[in-house]
């Protein structure tokens, strides 16, 4: 493999590390910090696609599609957090569980019901639609480029919110200890509908990104959240840094796997999570 060739695959190895670190942040952060197992997480990564597709349909813009999707998303979450997982924040995690499987298969009933059972595709927005040449005959989609670029602007803006701001203080708080910031007069169901509606809104707008990719079908969310768990459980449940740092270890292992050891590949993840955990089980990093 010569040098070209392998710059392809460690950008396409990072772009889909940071596509998981978005779905994964979400997911670890309601995990980690609110204590709810949502196996519904993957289904708002596919509900983020399917938004993407039909709102770019209708208003001939992607960009305007996604700036209309991420309030829809919102709104979504934090709609579902106090109807519905607000009601579980005190019970076993057995209920969570039921609970969030039986929202997938209303999510995948609804997503049948609003835009049927067949695939859908869309080109790249035209403005990023071209390559970067590398030789005579390798090159490099910008779109791509543009994805890792937008996910890591939005690590470093989690990473100032968490560690920077009053609200990433009565966070980290609240994950530490719900009943004593409770009895400082902090509104901690408050909190908890917005962390759910920022972990919701980060896995849709990851669906959202990477839909000309990928293209927009029935189920698409549930490889990506087993992915993301794996993901979870190697950071460390709770931890944002673990979520990048694994999110990146995985997208590389997965990319050159694929390459390399192509009868291996669909094992590489998790022999890469045994590995971490036989050395580390509590994952790499602690709870933020």
């Amino acid at each position: 493999m010569d040098a070209a060739t392998l710059l392809i695959q460690l950008l396409n190895g990072l772009q889909y590390g940071l596509l998981l670190f978005l779905v994964a942040c979400g997911l670890t952060l309601i995990f980690g910090i609110m204590g709810i197992i949502n196996l519904a997480h993957g289904s708002f990564y596919m509900i983020g696609a399917y938004l993407a597709w039909s709102l770019t349909s209708l208003t001939g813009s992607f960009a305007l599609a996604i700036l209309l999707g991420i309030p829809l998303t919102i709104i979504v979450g934090m709609t579902l957090e106090r109807v519905l997982f607000r009601q579980l924040y005190q019970r076993d995690h057995l209920y969570q569980v039921l609970l969030t499987f039986g929202l997938i298969l209303v999510l995948e009933e609804l997503r049948s019901i609003i835009w049927g059972d067949d695939p859908h595709s869309f080109s790249v927005p035209e403005f990023l639609n071209h390559s970067i040449p590398l030789t005579d005959n390798l090159s490099y989609p910008v779109y791509r480029l543009a994805i890792s670029g937008v996910c890591l602007l939005i690590a470093g803006g989690l990473y100032l919110l968490i560690q920077k701001t009053r609200l990433g203080m009565m966070i980290r708080a609240g994950a530490s200890n719900r009943e004593m910031v409770e009895s400082l007069g902090i509104d901690i169901k408050l909190i908890y509908t917005l962390i759910f509606a920022l972990g919701i809104a980060l896995a849709a707008f990851a669906g959202m990104i990477n839909a000309p990719l990928s293209s927009v079908f029935p189920n698409m969310g549930s490889p990506v959240l087993i992915t993301c768990f794996v993901v979870v459980v190697i950071g460390g449940i709770g931890s944002v840094k673990g979520a990048l740092i694994a999110s990146l270890l995985i997208g590389l292992a997965d990319t050159f796997g694929q390459v390399y050891v192509q009868e291996l590949s669909g094992m590489i993840v998790y022999v890469l999570m045994a590995a971490v955990l036989l050395w580390r089980p509590e994952g790499l990093f602690k709870r933020i």
